[in-house]
């Protein structure tokens, strides 16, 4: 998939407290000025959040929203969920607990989209694919921040199909169903397949398309990578689930 420099995942090493916010803090804002809009907060090894770990996500999630951008926390401890949850931050940010992250159910063959778009890319107007996406998701039942994600999820699918397929044989498809919003992004290169829970190559030539798989996992609720049922080329399908069926996830 294609690099993006728009996104970062930020480890904590130990809990998010006063010894180690300082160095936190300035790498977030060391990537904050060097452009990058969309930072995951990594709480794996944190056990614990202190006030000046909550001062800190406050003053971050806030520094990124006044710029456009968006502040996340992964992996968040029980102990720390229920902090946060006290002092109403997950009113305020995506926060996504420990665990492993529970895959929508597949959707019933029955289920039509409510609405359903698709778009050709042209290879010198993937900016203007990324602002008529974020135009479509804008219209369903998604969240500002959800837009957000999805919008820089489809481009990274959308990044990797102008470089490495053919010209002119981008397609796009935005769908609503019920419970979630599907884009789907193919391209007519050799194939490419990848089960949902299945890592990414880390070396190699793909090593740069696993980035990007890593990323689109990180914004949305499923990625799907797979052959075309017929003819050549890839399907990658992103999902973002709406309504309780968002509600009820970990």
């Amino acid at each position: 998939m294609a690099a993006s420099v728009n996104i970062a995942l930020v480890p904590v090493e130990g809990d998010l407290d006063v010894t180690t916010v300082p160095a936190v803090r300035r790498r977030i804002d060391r990537l904050v000025s060097r452009g990058c809009r969309r930072i995951f907060l990594n709480l794996a090894d944190a056990s614990y959040v202190d006030s000046a770990g909550m001062g800190l996500i406050l003053t971050e999630l806030r520094q990124m929203r006044s710029k456009g951008g968006l502040l996340s926390l992964m992996n968040v401890s029980d102990q720390a969920y229920r902090a946060l949850r006290r002092m109403r931050v997950l009113d305020l940010m995506p926060v996504r607990r420990t665990g492993p992250h529970a895959l929508p159910a597949n959707l019933d063959l029955g289920v039509l989209p409510q609405r359903r778009m698709t778009f050709r890319v042209d290879e010198g107007s993937l900016a203007d694919a990324r602002a008529r996406v974020a135009d479509l998701l804008g219209e369903l039942p998604l969240t500002p921040d959800e837009v957000f994600d999805m919008t820089l999820a489809v481009g990274e699918a959308l990044g990797n199909a102008v470089d490495h397929t053919c010209a002119g044989g981008v397609l796009v498809t935005v769908a609503d169903y019920p419970d979630r919003v599907c884009v789907e992004v193919s391209d007519c290169g050799c194939g490419f397949e990848l089960a949902e829970d299945e890592e990414p190559p880390e070396a190699g030539p793909c090593a740069e398309r696993g980035r990007g798989i890593r990323l689109m996992r990180l914004l949305t609720d499923s990625v799907t990578i797979s052959r075309k049922a017929s003819g050549e080329g890839t399907v990658v399908r992103l999902v973002k689930l709406v309504g309780p069926a968002a509600r009820v996830r970990p």
